[in-house]
């Protein structure tokens, strides 16, 4: 196959399509809308499934590169009530199969694995338009366009190539996380270090809930959740951020303090990230020259499964077209029929998960389906 594969998207997903159709040969060109790979933070830890992250670096050649920045001890988890009271502490034993990692070193290595010319950046999509027989024109912001026989939108929630496939639009799912970190946790605020301990803290009560990982470095980096409507939210100035620190604060009145301290103490002002999602079964008729993966496919409530399904796309779209470089539509239609109930059954349990955490019988709910997951042979 000597035609570039079009990717829109230097996330996760898009590069570690494109790292797969390197391995194969196939030309790759990427677009990204960031001017830079280190424009922005990219976010904290990631778990990566034996599953599907696992598999997905496994077929990109980067396990090994992968396994150097898990970090240790980061699988344990915490459950606790609004007062701070233990309901569950599963250690980190090393047998959990979901190892975490930083999302930008992760990302770093899929970025060294491909190319330099392989992506252009600050080319962020204006409009994507078909134009017969598989092609399309994109037009970027800066003015600049192209055509390309093969396109994959790996742009993510707000995708500018989804409406090529389909008219399904990200609602609100009711749920926000405000997100913030604490530094130098051990030595500046060592009880709060000491509840969230060395893997991920789930604080939760009906409706409302604080989950924060430790990060390397002594670094805490906290979500607090809030089941409320989008006009709540847009109530709050957030750029005044004692002022919002404030407000949020206030929901969590009563709960222990070295919980709250993740709100009120945080070193960063607060950051509305605002939950939506597509369809549990959102897929699309095949149409020629395009298809999509990670959250421009199935985008979902947060459950540690985005980050790896938008990987295993990525890797599973590029071995079926290194597979059929021929009959490219052929190589769409068999992934496409593997991804959409693949995605569906991940994008009902992410529901139900984010159920556990914030629903009426939360937190003893989410301690239930931890013990559960435990099973009895582990006691």
């Amino acid at each position: 196959m000597t035609t570039p594969v079009t990717i829109v998207g230097a996330g996760l997903g898009g590069l570690t399509l494109a790292r797969v159709l390197h391995l194969h040969g196939i030309p790759v060109h990427i677009y990204e809308a960031e001017a830079s790979a280190m424009e922005r933070t990219q976010g904290g830890m990631l778990d990566i499934h034996d599953d599907s992250g696992q598999l997905a670096l496994k077929a990109a050649g980067l396990f090994e590169e992968f396994y150097k920045l898990i970090h240790t001890g980061g699988q344990a988890s915490r459950v606790l009530d609004r007062n701070g009271k233990v309901l569950l502490d599963e250690p980190d034993d090393g047998t959990g199969g979901r190892p975490e990692v930083n999302r930008g070193a992760l990302r770093g290595i899929l970025l060294d694995s491909l190319p330099p010319a392989t992506i252009q950046w600050g080319k962020k999509l204006a409009s994507a338009e078909a134009q017969g027989d598989g092609r399309h024109e994109l037009t970027f912001a800066d003015g600049s366009s192209v055509s390309t026989k093969l396109l994959v939108g790996a742009d993510g929630a707000w995708s500018k190539v989804r409406p090529l496939l389909s008219d399904a639009v990200p609602r609100y799912v009711g749920t926000s996380f405000i997100e913030a970190y604490l530094r130098d946790a051990d030595s500046r605020h060592p009880a709060t270090a000491e509840a969230v301990g060395s893997g991920a803290l789930f604080a939760l009560a009906p409706g409302k809930g604080i989950f924060a990982h430790r990060e390397p470095e002594s670094v805490l980096h906290a979500y607090i959740a809030l089941n409320r409507s989008a006009e709540w939210f847009a109530a709050i100035d957030f750029s005044d951020a004692p002022a919002a620190v404030a407000r949020i604060a206030a929901e969590f009145g009563g709960w222990a303090p070295d919980l709250t301290a993740l709100i009120t103490d945080a070193d960063t002002p607060p950051v509305l990230r605002m939950l939506h999602t597509l369809p549990n079964d959102h897929r699309w008729d095949r149409a020629p020259g395009v298809t999509l993966i990670g959250d421009a496919a199935h985008l979902m409530p947060p459950a540690g499964d985005g980050a790896n399904l938008a990987m295993l796309d990525g890797a599973e779209l590029g071995k079926a077209i290194a597979a059929r470089p021929d009959d490219v539509e052929a190589a769409l239609a068999a992934y496409e029929a593997a991804l959409f109930p693949r995605s569906q059954s991940a994008a009902i349990g992410a529901h139900q998960i984010l159920e556990l955490c914030l629903g009426e019988r939360a937190p003893f709910s989410l301690v239930e389906f931890f013990s559960g997951m435990r099973g009895p042979e582990r006691g």
